[in-house]
C-alpha cells in the first residue's frame, strides 16, 4: 500500500479536498435554506441542478481537455467552481442558485475526468484495483469529513462558503505542480441505450432507483434533520454517520457480492431499506436515538445498490462493451438523481418532511417488485460470472472516465475506444438481439436462476 500512496498521493489530495467541498457546500445549502423557511422544492431543486450540471459536465467536459490540455482544464474549472461558490454569498435570489449550482456541477465533473485519466495513465494493470480503492476512499472520506466541519463550525455564515471555496483553491496545488506529462486525451464513451435496455434492464432500474434515492438524500437529508429539531452540529454528525456507513459496508459488501445471486441481493437489499425507512416515514417526529439509528441503517442499505447493480450488469455484458455500459449507468444514475430530489422536495412541502423516508421507502419497494431473480434468463452470462465486484463511488464523485480504473473493464478495450480517434464518416453497426435478453423479465420465465460457480 506504500508503493501504491507514494505516486498517487496528490491526486488523492485533490479528490479528497474537492469533496471536502462538495459535501459541505451540498448540506450548507439545505440548512442555510431551512433557516430561512424556503420551501423544501428549493432545496431539491438545487441538488438536481448539481446533478443536472453534472451529467452536462460528462459531454463538455472531453473537449475542454482535448483542447486546452489536463492540467488547464482541471484550472479553469477549479477556478469556475471556487467563484461559483463565492457567488452563492453574493446573490440571494434563488434562480440565480440553481444556475450557480449547476455551474458547480459542470466543473467538477470536468475535474473528476481530469483526475481519473491521470490515475489510469499512472497505474499498472496489476495495480488499478487497489489504486480504484483508494479513489474510492478518498471521495467517501472527503464527503463525511464536509459534514464534520459543520460540527466544528456551526455558524452558517458566509465564512463556511469561503471554507468551500479554499477547498477548490487547495485542490489546484498538488495538479497545477506535477512534474508528469499529460495524460493522453481521452474520448468520450460511445453510448448504445437501445441496448443496453434489452440487454440489462433490471440494473438499470436498480441504478435509476439508486439515483432517484441518493440524489434525493444528498440534497434533502439535511433539511429533514433540522426540520426534525436538530441543530447544526447534529446535522453534521447525522450526515457524517449516515455517508460513513456508505464506506463501511463496501468491503462486507463485496463478500456477499462475490458469493451470491447480485439479483437476489439487490432484492433483498431494497426490501431491508423498505423496512429501515418506514419508521422515518411514518412518524412525523422521531427521538434522535432513532433518528440516527435508523438514519445509518438506510445510508448502509441505500449505498449497496449502486456497486451491486454495476457488478450484474458487467456479468451479462461482454469485455468489449463495458466501457459503454459504464457510460450508460452513469448517465442513468445522474437522471436519477436530478429527478429525485425535484419529486422529494414536492412531497416535502405538500406532505411533511418525513415524506423525504417515504419517497425512500416507495421506490425501494418498486425495487423489490421490479427486480425478479427468476426472470434472469443468463443467456449472456459471460463466462467467468460472477466478476470481482468492485467497491464504487457514487456518480456525485465520478465521472465516465472511472471505466478506465475499474479492473473488470480490459485495459486494451479502454485504449481501443476511448483513446483511438473516432471516424465520424463511419457509423457503428446497430446491436442485436436474439429473442431473449440476458436480464430481461419473460411473461414465464425459467425454472433456474442465475449460475453462480
Amino acid at each position: 500500500m506504500r508503493q501504491i500512496w507514494k505516486p498517487f498521493r496528490a491526486l488523492y489530495f485533490a479528490s479528497l479536498m474537492m469533496l471536502i467541498g462538495s459535501g459541505l457546500l451540498s448540506t450548507y445549502l439545505a440548512l442555510r435554506l431551512a433557516a430561512d423557511h424556503v420551501d423544501s422544492l428549493w432545496v431539491g431543486a438545487l441538488m438536481a441542478a448539481n446533478y443536472f450540471g453534472l451529467v452536462l459536465g460528462g459531454k463538455i467536459g472531453h473537449r475542454l481537455i482535448a483542447r486546452v490540455g489536463h492540467i488547464r482544464a482541471y484550472s479553469a474549472c477549479a477556478g469556475i467552481v471556487g467563484a461559483a461558490v463565492l457567488g452563492h454569498g453574493l446573490v440571494d435570489w434563488l434562480p440565480a442558485w440553481i444556475v450557480l449550482r449547476m455551474i458547480v456541477g459542470l466543473g467538477m465533473m470536468c475535474q473528476y475526468m481530469v483526475i481519473e485519466s491521470w490515475l489510469n495513465e499512472q497505474a499498472d494493470a496489476k495495480q488499478r484495483g487497489v489504486v480504484f480503492s483508494g479513489y474510492m476512499i478518498a471521495s467517501y472520506l472527503g464527503l463525511v469529513l464536509g459534514q464534520l466541519i459543520l460540527v466544528m463550525h456551526p455558524s452558517l455564515g458566509l465564512e463556511l462558503l469561503m471554507l468551500v471555496a479554499l477547498c477548490f483553491a487547495l485542490c489546484l496545488v498538488p495538479v497545477t505542480l506535477t512534474r508528469r506529462i499529460h495524460p493522453a486525451a481521452l474520448h468520450p464513451a460511445p453510448m448504445e441505450p437501445r441496448f443496453f435496455i434489452k440487454r440489462v434492464p433490471q440494473s438499470l432500474s436498480t441504478v435509476l432507483g439508486s439515483g432517484l434515492i441518493v440524489g434525493s438524500f444528498y440534497g434533502l437529508a439535511p433539511l429533514y434533520a433540522s426540520q426534525q429539531g436538530l441543530s447544526t452540529e447534529q446535522v453534521g454528525l447525522f450526515m457524517g454517520s449516515c455517508i460513513f456507513a456508505g464506506l463501511l459496508v463496501q468491503w462486507p459488501l463485496g463478500w456477499l457480492s462475490d458469493r451470491y445471486d447480485r439479483a437476489l441481493l439487490i432484492r433483498c437489499f431494497a426490501l431491508v431499506l423498505t423496512i429501515c425507512a418506514l419508521p422515518l416515514a411514518i412518524l412525523p417526529t422521531v427521538p434522535l436515538e432513532v433518528l440516527f439509528v435508523a438514519g445509518f441503517f438506510c445510508s448502509l442499505v441505500q449505498f449497496c445498490l449502486y456497486p451491486l447493480a454495476v457488478a450484474f450488469s458487467n456479468d451479462h455484458v461482454e469485455a468489449d462493451r463495458r466501457v459503454s455500459l459504464t457510460a450508460m449507468l452513469l448517465v442513468t444514475y445522474g437522471v436519477g438523481a436530478s429527478i429525485g430530489p425535484l419529486v422529494a422536495g414536492v412531497l416535502m412541502k405538500m406532505f411533511g418532511s418525513q415524506m423525504l423516508y417515504g419517497f425512500f421507502a416507495f421506490f425501494a419497494l418498486v425495487l423489490v417488485w421490479r427486480i425478479r431473480p427468476k426472470a434472469v434468463t443468463n443467456l449472456h452470462q459471460v463466462d467467468d460470472a460472477p466478476l470481482h465486484h468492485v467497491a464504487m463511488p457514487d456518480s456525485m464523485s465520478s465521472s465516465p472516465l472511472v471505466a478506465c480504473l475499474d479492473p473488470r473493464v480490459d485495459e486494451q478495450v479502454v485504449q481501443e475506444q476511448m483513446q483511438t480517434p473516432i471516424n465520424p464518416e463511419v457509423e457503428p453497426e446497430p446491436a442485436t438481439e436474439t429473442a431473449a435478453e440476458a436480464e430481461v423479465q419473460d411473461p414465464e420465465p425459467p425454472s433456474f436462476t442465475q449460475a453462480r460457480p
